[in-house]
This record gives C-alpha cells, sequence and structure tokens, in this order.
C-alpha cells in the first residue's frame, strides 16, 4: 500500500511554469506505476501523464506534450510534474496515483487528495 500527498499547485499566468510534487510513503513505490491526472469543473477526470516503475516508459496525452515532463525519484519516493508554457485550459485539480500500469488501460488503486493548479489569462 502507499500513500500519496501532492504539491506545489497554485496560481500562475498563462506562459508560466509549475512544478507539481508527490511524495510517497511505503516501501513501495518504486513498484508501481504513476500517473498524473487532472480534473476540471464540469468535465470528467482524465489522465494527462504517467511513467513506469523505472522511468523507462512514459505516456503524455496529446494536449500536453512538449509543455508537461513527468519524472521520479524512488529514492526519494518522489513523482514530479513540470508544467510550462501553461495555457487556461490547463485549470484543474491535479491528482497523483499509483497503478500497476503506464497510459490510460492502468489501474490505478491510490490517490492522493489532489492540488489546484489555476492559470489565469
Amino acid at each position: 500500500q502507499v500513500q500519496l500527498v501532492e504539491s506545489g499547485g497554485g496560481l500562475v499566468q498563462a506562459g508560466g511554469s509549475l512544478r507539481l510534487s508527490c511524495a510517497a510513503s511505503g516501501r513501495t513505490f518504486s513498484s508501481y506505476a504513476m500517473g498524473w491526472f487532472r480534473q476540471a469543473p464540469g468535465k470528467e477526470r482524465e489522465l494527462v501523464v504517467a511513467i513506469s516503475w523505472s522511468g523507462g516508459k512514459k505516456y503524455y496525452t496529446d494536449s500536453v506534450k512538449g509543455r508537461f515532463t513527468i519524472s521520479r525519484d524512488n529514492a526519494k519516493n518522489t513523482l514530479y510534474l513540470q508544467m510550462n508554457s501553461l495555457k487556461p485550459e490547463d485549470t484543474a485539480v491535479y491528482y497523483c496515483a499509483a497503478g500497476d500500469a503506464v497510459g490510460p488501460r492502468g489501474s490505478y488503486d491510490y490517490w492522493g487528495q489532489g492540488t489546484q493548479v489555476t492559470v489565469s489569462s
């Protein structure tokens, strides 16, 4: 089992950058694929990016390719999301999650509480 706590959200102007972190507790962090999801008001939650346990395989949804970068440090039990060139449509609550596979078909069983990202125009 793993517990997840996100941080790093906030308010930023369009074109700006934010770095989200997800701190995991438990010894099994390195055995999980990890993902960042987001949910905007009135919209379904979507998988934005994901990374395999080793970091060797990554998934990016089309709308964030070239702007967002996912990474992980298994020694620190931490997942990161670097977000550059932010757009107002990136505004959402961002959640990190631990699962069994990279990508939308993975099953994500453990979730953080979420962190708000707001991009002003």
